[in-house]
């Protein structure tokens, strides 16, 4: 039987702890039903035997605590809520034993905004991790060590895991009771919570805001220009020019501050225009193309694929309203 330790942080989030519990313990339910023994032993595990949730609205009664789990095959870390720095203060008793019970064989898995926790502990440095699209430029920022991979919905290296935005975590955990009771199960679970399995991409969800909180004043002055006017051509000598700086100063400088190169940032302004567009009026596609800039269809298709995961007509259909009914 697999122990696995739902970790309950001060300030987490009731639905990513909860959840997590439900699902693998639906596994047990599934696999006794059939008259096996069960594949699970979930236990909540906090640093105290209450944890107050939501500013009080919640309390958590935890099955242990933190130093009565010797050994544990896999540790949750759910989401954590409000002030992020606050959060990681008041957690940092969980850093030492998370990395202690990694070392020992087990495996760790953090649930969106969890990552903050699991990068604390100094695992990630080196690897890849997910975490709500929001948090990016603030998860950048502090663990600049650590490859955030912002499109994915699930990562997946050296017994450590990652899932990305708010529900997603829903993705994460099915994965792993795939990996731990088969496929079967997993589809079982999903079928039973509505769970749409293989998604593995959060980047039509992502709202792109850039990353402006670096204190270098020319290269936000620059993000600004961009933003007001990216409907028209611009290069990156003029943009440079405009800064005063070298064209490599520049977008060395740029690239530190914004994690975009200069071309991704315009492309990135461009897409995001064009799916406000899409989201909220009637034009064609073309249209859409051509209000931000792009002349070529080709490119503007590719560049919105690349950026969004779907095609410009699909995201359309799927987020805006009225062109669905008309559809229907």
């Amino acid at each position: 039987m697999k122990h696995i330790s739902i970790l309950v942080p001060k300030g987490a989030i009731l639905g990513s702890l909860e959840g997590s519990r439900q699902l693998f313990s639906q596994v047990n339910t599934f696999v006794q039903a059939r008259g096996e023994a069960p594949l699970f032993n979930v236990q909540l595990v906090g640093l105290s035997r209450e944890t107050p949730l939501s500013g009080g609205l919640f309390t958590v009664n935890t099955d242990k605590v933190l130093e009565d789990v010797d050994k544990t095959d896999l540790i949750i870390i759910p989401a954590v809520d409000g002030d992020l720095q606050v959060a990681l203060e008041n957690n940092k008793a969980f850093f030492p034993w998370i990395t202690r019970q990694y070392n020992q064989g087990a495996e760790v898995a953090s649930l969106c905004l969890g990552a903050f926790i699991l990068a604390s502990t100094g695992l990630l440095k080196g690897r890849k991790c997910a975490t709500h699209w929001m948090a990016s430029n603030a998860f950048r920022a502090m663990f600049p060590d650590v490859n955030l991979v912002t499109e994915k919905i699930i990562t997946d290296e050296q017994g450590i895991y990652s899932s990305g935005g708010a529900f997603s975590y829903l993705n994460l955990i099915l994965y792993l009771i795939e990996k731990y009771a088969g496929k079967e199960l997993a589809i079982l679970s999903a079928k039973i919570f509505a769970i749409e399995i293989d998604r593995v991409s959060q980047t039509q969800f992502v709202i792109f805001q850039g990353q402006k909180e670096h204190g270098e004043e020319q290269i936000r002055k620059v993000q600004e220009y961009i933003e007001a006017n990216f409907q028209e051509k611009m290069t990156v000598e003029e943009l440079a020019a405009m800064s005063f700086l070298s064209r490599r100063n520049f977008e060395r400088r740029f690239k530190k501050a914004t994690s975009n190169t200069v071309m991704e940032y315009i492309q990135r302004v461009k897409i995001e225009a064009a799916k406000s567009t899409l989201e909220s009026t009637q034009e064609n596609v073309n249209e859409v193309m051509y209000s931000v800039g792009y002349t070529d269809t080709k490119a503007f298709r590719t560049t919105f694929k690349k950026i969004t995961g779907i095609s410009p007509a699909a995201y359309r259909n799927k987020y805006n309203k009225e062109a669905a009914v008309v559809m229907h």
